[in-house]
């Protein structure tokens, strides 16, 4: 694939998912109230409705900046797959219900994977 190719696609993709993670986190956050409640019935403690929702947040606005994307990618997998545990043990619906988030997980992989750095062909 040609690093142009590469390059939109991963742009596509990372909008993509800014979007939704931008939304998913700004939601969480304007209804706090809500979120802690929700996961303090999975017994999590409160405070990880702040972290998951901010993480969400700024990861999106992250996946923006061309500098911070790996950084970014990074940190949303590890709350994905987080969702994705909660979703296996204790939410309703099982990894069913999770299928979105899974799809946002492979999302995330991907953006990681055509981000990576080039280190030129190997013979």
């Amino acid at each position: 694939m040609s690093t142009s190719v590469r390059n939109v696609i991963a742009w596509i993709l990372q909008i993509i998912l800014a979007i939704l993670f931008i939304k998913s986190g700004f939601d969480k956050l304007s209804n706090l109230p809500q979120t802690v409640g929700f996961f303090g019935s999975m017994g999590l403690p409160g405070w990880m409705a702040y972290l998951v929702g901010g993480g969400e947040l700024l990861g999106g606005i992250g996946l923006l900046i061309p500098q911070t994307v790996r950084l970014a990618a990074s940190g949303l997998i590890i709350i994905m797959i987080g969702a994705l545990v909660m979703h296996a043990t204790k939410i309703p619906g099982g990894l069913a219900g999770g299928a979105f988030a899974g799809a946002l997980l492979l999302g995330l992989i991907i953006v990681l994977l055509l981000r990576r750095p080039n280190r030129g062909l190997v013979a």
